[in-house]
This record gives structure tokens, C-alpha cells and sequence, in this order.
């Protein structure tokens, strides 16, 4: 077993001990139910190209599954088991109606061509979907490590030939372009939902105390661990929005560090054009990235891999706060460090669970037929005027266009789809706070977690039966 899966199963077990659950129940909560393997071939380049994938399916107590698909020349049968449990208990925590699944196919994307990775792709989902390992009723994925919404348009398009008559061919998966059948904020997700976690422990005292942080965001200053999609978005949230100092950047092959501020556009764009930060100018190049977690800090916010902090660095870690926006970047034996010395953890399946709740508001919108809003738009700006015209009359003054605009502003699609985000990601954190501080036996966050989203299965499992 990887030390992967086989810390998710310590994770679990411990939270297990604090539940009432049968021995027999528990097992079934734990327990993949199913992962497949497909071989396939693929000429390419006058030769033809065997690739090997997977789709794991954890738990089906709600249908469909859901959970992403990446493309890593490093995966493996097990990670997948261990990422798709996680997407079992996300869904479970922000009350999305999944069960969960993950998909992976061994490939190093680099090293095709735009074109053979789109023939690749679509090889994959014909062995997928012809399985019903994609399908809007059964198994729903969507983009992860290695991919986008350019797989994602690929994919959908081979069901859609596979599958002509089904209605609902769109939602047979999430991420996809907004121009095809996809939604606003979908790409910003992930950092979406962590920044909302953030702003929400900031706004609770109690667990502020524990840490002896206030609850002055503006005032803060995080480390980044993995500038990718994930990375890249909630630190442009957190800065630009609340105003919290970005110090360092870790990056697969080196980090930078500057702690009077980095700015993110800038540092993206070098990124993103020389592929190193070995020559920014802007920052301190740290040629050992694992270093970089080392540094001081208020919020430390590992958004790339799993395994990042392990029982070799924990103790040398200094942030009072670690966020999880990445799957499974805390090993259970630095964990346990960690509790130790009183850093306070949330976990990845709270604070990275943004993607999966807009990854279902995009299903909904596709199996309803219609854009969020298209209804009730004219309406709500018919009377938010006549509020204004109310106002104005009633006042015998005219409201300034600057208040006006701010008065109208909110009723796009994407306002939507990030006020249900925050509301989601609220929700979800203020369930596992009461647990938290509930139960004097669970002494960390991340065990509260796991217990809410135990007990949650155990209900969908009761309520069939099993």
C-alpha cells in the first residue's frame, strides 16, 4: 500500500475511534469499491503507443460519482484509491449529492504535442465511457493535475458521438470551456473555495485564540507551496482581495522569497515564460524549495502534491496556520507533529473542496438546460430601478452612477456561481468547527473533518438500507 493510501486509511480510522459506527460499516465506508485498469493503444509518431489508466470508484452511496482526471507520469493504482476516497469525503463535508471517484492515465503531458495529447484523450474516454466510467448518471469527472478544459471539451465531445441521444451528454463531465456547455468560475474554483475557508477562520475567535493570531486578514502573510491553477488563483485572491502579503513561492524546481511582498501577476508571468524562478529579480531565489516552508509565517498553503510535509520537515515548520489546497500535501506521521507543536491544520477535504461544489453547480446547469440567473435577471434589475427610483423620490436626491452600479452589480452568472461557493464553503467549515469544538476528545481539525464526513456516508448508507 502507498504511503498515500495508506495514510488516508490512518486518517479515517482515527476518526473512526470517536464514532459509534459498527466494525462492519466502518469497513464498508473505507473500503474502494472498485478500480479499473485499461491498456490501450494509440498510433502515433508511425508507431503505435500502448498507455495504461485508471478510474476508481470509492463510494457510491450517491450517484453519480464524481472526482477529476489527471494525466502524471508519476500516478499510480493507488494514489487513485486514495484520491478518490478524499473526493468521497469532500463531497460528504459541503453536502454535495456525489459519491467519489478519481481518474489518472500515466502519461507526461510534456512530451506530446497538443494535437497527440487530443488523440490520446480521446482514446482514454472511449475505454472509459464504453465501461459507463463516464457518464452524467454514473461517474462524472473532471479536470486535475495534467489537465484542463481542453480535455475536458475532448472528452465530452466522444460521449456526445458515443452517446447521441442522451439529452444530458454535457454533464457527462465538469470543466469544460465555457463556450461549451461549461461555467464561469469553474477555472478559479479551487482557490475560490480555500480563500472563502480562510475568510471564514479569520471571522472565528475562538479558534483565532487557540493560535494567538487576530483577526485582521490584511495584516497576515502566507507561504505558497505549487503556483499552478490552484496556487496561482488563491493568492491573487488573498492579496488582491484581502489584502494578506504574499512572501514566498515554492516551485518543483526552486522558490523564491521577499518579505516585504510579491506581486502575483508579475511573478505568474515569469513563471509562466522561463518555467524557473532561478533569475527573478523581484525576490530571493531559494535553489532547495522545501526550505521555503521553513521561513516564518502566519499561513502556510501547500497547493501542489501530496507528501510535502512529512515527519522529515514537520518540525521545522513555523507557520501558526497550514491550509490544505492540495490533496493529501501532510503525511499522517507529520501530522502528528504538527498537532504537537499546536499548528492548526484544515484539511484538504474542507479547504480544497471549492472545485467540486462548482463542478456541480455546472452539472445541474447542464442537466436543467439553462444558465443560472436567465429567469429572474430582468426581474431583479426591474426592481432593484424601482427601489432606486424609490429611494431618489423619496429623497428628492439622485443617487450618485458609482452606488447605483454597486447597488445593480451581482445578479451575473458568476456572482451566482461564487456566492453558492461561499455559502457551500461556510456551511461546510462551520459543521466541522462544531465538531470540533463539540467534542473534547477530537483535539484537531482534521479529525473533525473526517468524522463529519464518516457519519454523512453512514446516513446515505442507513437511509438504502445496507
Amino acid at each position: 500500500m502507498s504511503n498515500f493510501l495508506s495514510d488516508t486509511t490512518k486518517f479515517v480510522n482515527k476518526a473512526l475511534k470517536h464514532s459509534t459506527l459498527s466494525p462492519g460499516l466502518a469497513n464498508k465506508i473505507i473500503t474502494c469499491n472498485s478500480t479499473y485498469t485499461v491498456r490501450f493503444g494509440v498510433r502515433l509518431r508511425d508507431d503505435i503507443y500502448t498507455f495504461e489508466g485508471w478510474r476508481s470508484v470509492h463510494s457510491e452511496h450517491m450517484e453519480p460519482t464524481k472526482g477529476g482526471i489527471r494525466f502524471d507520469i508519476e500516478t499510480h493504482a493507488e494514489e487513485v484509491e486514495a484520491l478518490a476516497a478524499l473526493m468521497s469525503y469532500k463531497n460528504a463535508i459541503i453536502n454535495v449529492p456525489f459519491g467519489g471517484s478519481k481518474g489518472a492515465l500515466k502519461i507526461d503531458p510534456s512530451q506530446w504535442t497538443k494535437k497527440e495529447i487530443e488523440k490520446i484523450t480521446r482514446r482514454f474516454a472511449q475505454e472509459l465511457i464504453k465501461r459507463d466510467l463516464i457518464s452524467p448518471a454514473m461517474n462524472v469527472p473532471a479536470p486535475d493535475i495534467g489537465t484542463s478544459s481542453a480535455e475536458m471539451a475532448w472528452i465530452a465531445d466522444e460521449y456526445r458521438k458515443i452517446n447521441p441521444s442522451d439529452i444530458n451528454a454535457a454533464a457527462c463531465v465538469t470543466g469544460k470551456p465555457a463556450n461549451k456547455n461549461g461555467l464561469e468560475g469553474r477555472e478559479e474554483a479551487t482557490g475560490r473555495g480555500v480563500q472563502f475557508i480562510v475568510r471564514e477562520f479569520f471571522r472565528n475567535d475562538d479558534l483565532l485564540k487557540q493560535i494567538k493570531l487576530d483577526n485582521d486578514l490584511s495584516t497576515k502573510s502566507f507561504i505558497l507551496q505549487g503556483f499552478g491553477n490552484v496556487g496561482y488563483h488563491l493568492s491573487k485572491f488573498l492579496t488582491e482581495d484581502d489584502g494578506v502579503k504574499l512572501i514566498g513561492i515554492a516551485e518543483y524546481n526552486g522558490a523564491i522569497f521577499n518579505e516585504d511582498g510579491i506581486n502575483v501577476e508579475h511573478a505568474k508571468k515569469y513563471f509562466t515564460k522561463n518555467k524557473t524562478f532561478e533569475k527573478y529579480s523581484k525576490a530571493t531565489f531559494i535553489k532547495d524549495a522545501s526550505l521555503l516552508l521553513k521561513r516564518k509565517c502566519d499561513i502556510l498553503i501547500p497547493a501542489a502534491r501530496e507528501d510535502v510535509i512529512t515527519e522529515k520537515n514537520a518540525e521545522g515548520i513555523s507557520a501558526k496556520l497550514i491550509v490544505e489546497a492540495a490533496n493529501g500535501p501532510i503525511s499522517y506521521k507529520g501530522n502528528q507533529i504538527l498537532n504537537r507543536k499546536k499548528i492548526f491544520v484544515i484539511p484538504d477535504i474542507l479547504a480544497n473542496s471549492g472545485g467540486v461544489a462548482v463542478s456541480y453547480f455546472e452539472w445541474v446547469k447542464n442537466i436543467r438546460h439553462i444558465r443560472f440567473g436567465r429567469l429572474e435577471k430582468r426581474r431583479n434589475q426591474l426592481q432593484l430601478n424601482n427601489l432606486i427610483e424609490a429611494i431618489e423620490s423619496m429623497t428628492g436626491s439622485t443617487m450618485p452612477k458609482k452606488y447605483k452600479d454597486n447597488f445593480m452589480d451581482g445578479i451575473e452568472e458568476i456572482d451566482l456561481i461564487r456566492s453558492g461557493l461561499d455559502d457551500m464553503m461556510i456551511d461546510g467549515f462551520q459543521q466541522v468547527k462544531e465538531e470540533f469544538m463539540s467534542n473534547d476528545k477530537i483535539t484537531d481539525f482534521r479529525t473533525a473533518a473526517f468524522k463529519v464526513a464518516i457519519e454523512k456516508i453512514a446516513m446515505a448508507y442507513d437511509s438504502i438500507g445496507l
